[in-house]
């Protein structure tokens, strides 16, 4: 059939190339069509054969489905979210370590240095008053 069409359209391309299209899209959208129908009454078929309607079968699976609780429900996405965390090497987090252990000792040295200067500064002030 393609080659045919493909034969008409050489021929008519001079004419009317336009109608050759319009053609090949009706001969698809039929059998498309046609399709959905043959769907449509298996579907139908199927439920008189049944001689159940889809709501009592929908009613009764919906019924077999259970809620999850609410930490279920949280867990569940909890395990999902740590799924989707990107975790660092063992060798980035021990230079981190040692980046804040580094910086923590230089702070305590600051502070305790601010501590016994002013530790000293009070100790000069209440001995020179009460002396």
């Amino acid at each position: 059939m393609a080659k045919k069409n493909k034969k008409v359209q050489k021929n008519l391309s001079a004419q009317e190339p336009t109608d050759v299209a319009i053609e090949e899209k009706d001969d698809k959208t039929s059998d498309i069509a046609l399709a959905e129908e043959k769907e449509n009454s298996k579907e139908k078929d199927k439920q008189q054969k049944d001689n159940k309607p889809n709501d009592k079968v929908k009613d009764k699976k919906n019924k077999k489905v259970k809620k999850q609780s609410k930490t279920a429900k949280r867990i569940k996405e909890t395990t999902s979210e740590l799924k989707k965390v990107t975790w660092p090497s063992f060798g980035t987090v021990v230079k981190k370590t040692g980046v804040v252990l580094a910086v923590v000792i230089i702070f305590a040295v600051v502070l305790f240095g601010i501590d016994r200067l002013l530790s000293w500064l009070f100790e000069l002030l209440t001995t020179s008053v009460s002396g």
